[in-house]
Parts: structure tokens; sequence; C-alpha cells
């Protein structure tokens, strides 16, 4: 929990970190949202809004670092409160690249014509929901501090990874198919990519939000990163 100050001017600068980070996770949210569905619908006007709108993310990463760099000169935080200022900065930084890797997926919908198979355009919306569930899950968990909850976001970061492995093995499969589907089929890629990336932002964000509360890391007990270099592609031989 934070820490109450007799000086309310304190607390006040401290819930602004609070409340920007907030605003800056909700834009995230609707950019990737917004970014997948002009994907699969194939709409230009909004990838175009998308990619506009990463502006206020870059504004509000730079308003958050000037806010924390006075508040430590000014108030020169100890413990929790220093944990708290410099974990908004770490915050804001991962929420600011989860809008660049939206507003990545919006520019890639210029090279995407709709016609590739519809399971693709929905294993990649199913992996744009379930990395987003993560993104809010773990947002809800730095509003309330409920660090007891923080278990759930590994266990749905490896759900991520499984499910983009699976995608990633069904786009090369149909690229070698048919030489016509290598273009928009490395543009999906290149898609899902960013979507299961916006998954290990959040885990970051977890991190950040246990260390905190606790002041300690959080304990590594997994390895990240998907199974992609596991795939065996059809005719090949498996690397030892």
């Amino acid at each position: 929990m934070q820490s109450v100050h007799t000086v309310s001017a304190y607390d006040e600068e401290l819930k602004f970190l609070s409340k920007r980070i907030a605003a800056m996770g909700g834009h995230a949210e609707r950019m990737v949202e917004q970014a997948v569905a002009a994907l699969v619908n194939v709409d230009h006007g909004l990838a175009q809004k998308v990619i506009q709108d990463d502006i206020v993310l870059d504004e509000g990463q730079r308003e958050i670092d000037d806010k924390a760099i006075i508040i430590i000169a000014r108030r020169q935080p100890m413990a929790t409160d220093l944990r708290e200022i410099v974990g908004a900065i770490r915050i804001s930084a991962d929420i600011e690249r989860v809008g660049d890797l939206g507003k990545n997926v919006a520019k890639r919908v210029a090279s995407v014509d709709g016609r590739q198979p519809n399971s693709l355009f929905r294993g990649i919306e199913a992996l744009a929901d379930l990395a987003l569930t993560q993104l809010k899950e773990v947002l809800d968990v730095y509003a309330s501090r409920s660090v007891e909850r923080i278990g759930f976001v590994r266990d749905r970061d490896d759900q991520i990874d499984a499910m983009y492995t699976s995608l990633f093995r069904e786009l090369l499969t149909y690229m070698m198919e048919d030489p016509r589907n290598i273009t928009p089929c490395t543009h999906l890629l290149f898609c899902a990519k960013n979507i299961e990336r916006i998954g290990d932002h959040a885990t970051n964000i977890a991190e950040t939000i246990y260390y905190i509360v606790t002041g300690d890391q959080m304990p590594a007990d997994r390895p990240k990163g998907d199974k992609t270099d596991k795939v065996v592609l059809p005719g090949t031989v498996p690397a030892k």
C-alpha cells in the first residue's frame, strides 16, 4: 500500500503518477484492440488512427519521467516512495512499448489484403484477446497493489507463448503450400509476434509491481520466450 504523508501535496504528486499510468494503460489497450480490428477488417482508416494515437503514449511517458525527476529532486524519497516513483518510470516505458507494438500491427494493414484463411485472423484475434486480458489484469493489480494475485501473469504468459507457437506453425504451413502466401503471411507473422510481445511487457509490469510493494525481485521460476525455435517444418530435419 502507498504510504500517507503529512504533506498532502506529496501524496497528490504520487497519485498523479498512478493516475497517468492508468490512463496510459487504457489508451494502450484501445490502440491494440483497434489495431487488431483494423487488421482483421483491412480497415486502413482505423489503422491510420492507431498510428496517430501513438503520440499520446509518447507524451504520457515524457510527462511521467519529468514529474518523477521533479519529485525525486524536491522530496528526496526513500524506501517505498522511491520504489513507487522508479516503478512508475519503468511501467510507463513498458506501456509505451505496448503502444508501439499496436502501432506496428496497424502499419502492416496496408500489406495484408484479407484473402488469407479466416483461421489465421481468428488465431490473431484470440492471441490478442489473451494478451490484452493479461495486460488489463496486471494493470488492475497495479491499481490495487494486490500482489497475491500476480501469479496468474506467468501462467497467462505460458498460454500466450503456446498460442503464438501454434499460430507460427500454421502460418509457415500456408507459406510452404503456396508461394503467393509468403508475403502476406510474413506480415501476419510479424503482427503475431508483436502481439506476443505484449505479454512479455505485461510480465515486466507485474515484476515491477511486485518490487514496488515488497522491495524484492519476483522469483525467476521459469524462462521467458516462445517455442518457435523448436518448430519442425515438413520435409526438414530437426536441429540438434
